[in-house]
Parts: structure tokens; sequence; C-alpha cells
């Protein structure tokens, strides 16, 4: 890797866009009456407040995907 190259740190996130998102451990449940993609963007934009960005998407079957995201990564001092 080229000296002052980024680093980056990852987090996968499994959505089920009928009402439910894992990651690392903890959930994030779909309201009731909140619209599926809402409720998705509004997790998103809170990740996105920690510098988290999405890299990719794996879809799966069932309205479920796999979110690859990525922010750079701090370095121990």
């Amino acid at each position: 890797m080229a000296n002052g190259a980024t680093k980056w740190e990852y987090k996968v996130v499994y959505v089920d866009f009928r009402g439910r998102i894992s990651a690392e451990g903890s959930e994030y449940i779909r309201q009731s009456g909140e619209h599926r993609t809402y409720y998705v963007r509004r997790y998103l934009d809170i990740l996105g407040k920690d510098g988290w960005e999405v890299a990719g998407i794996v879809p799966l079957r069932f309205e479920n995907s796999y979110f690859i995201l990525k922010r750079p990564a701090v370095e121990a001092a």
C-alpha cells in the first residue's frame, strides 16, 4: 500500500425491507405505519452522521440485502 493511502474500516448491514435492519449485533425495527424505504433511509442517515457511506449493496432474495459501508479508519496514536 502506498504511503499516505486512505485506510478504511467497513460495516456490513443486513437489511430486510419488510421491517428489520441488523448490524453487528444490534437491530433497528421499522415503526408501525412507517414506509419501507423511509426507515432504511432514516437508518442510513444516522450512519452517515458518523461518517459511514454505502460502498456496495448485495441483493438477496425476498426483499433482503447486505449493505456494505465504509469510512476512513481512525489511526491509533
